[in-house]
């Protein structure tokens, strides 16, 4: 193989992950789904709504539903300002809050582990399994089970 081809196919063997924190975890979330990071925008809270939306925001002209990661981790609300990412999701755009945005990672698909057995329903629900890195791991949020169309069809009713 050539050294052209070898940087190719090491260039598609990594992955670029927004790295997020919520509380001490860290998260990551594929760069590509991320349309947009928002700083800390005002919140208006939307009254009986389900715990894990986290309140409506202007976004473009729209408006732009949040959904809380702390409260789908039961996690208790965070008293500061979260930072906000934007996705795409199956009704229109969505944003997640988390504590911090981070900075970009490169993870490789051999640094992968799926979900462990012992992991609690809930949480197999949030997350696409883990990256090892070095001195932590790097929990792997998938924007489609945050949706929170997706969130409202899977909860009980």
């Amino acid at each position: 193989m050539t050294s052209l081809a070898q940087k190719v196919v090491a260039q598609e063997e990594i992955i670029e992950m927004c790295s997020v924190r919520v509380g001490q975890t860290l998260y990551g979330i594929p760069v590509t789904r991320i349309l947009e990071i928002l700083g800390k925008p005002v919140k208006q809270p939307v009254p009986l709504a389900p715990d894990y939306i986290g309140g409506l925001v202007h976004y473009r002209g729209e408006v732009l539903t949040t959904v809380s990661l702390r409260r789908l981790l039961e996690m208790p609300p965070r008293e500061d300002a979260e930072d906000i990412l934007v996705f795409e999701g199956a009704d229109g755009y969505f944003g997640l809050l988390v504590d911090e945005v981070g900075e970009v990672m490169t993870v490789m698909p051999a640094d992968f582990e799926s979900n462990p057995s012992t992991l609690d329903d809930r949480r197999k629900a949030l997350f696409a399994g883990a990256y090892k890195l070095k001195n932590a791991l790097l929990v792997m949020l998938d924007p489609e089970r945050l949706d929170p169309v997706r969130l409202a069809d899977a909860a009980p009713a």
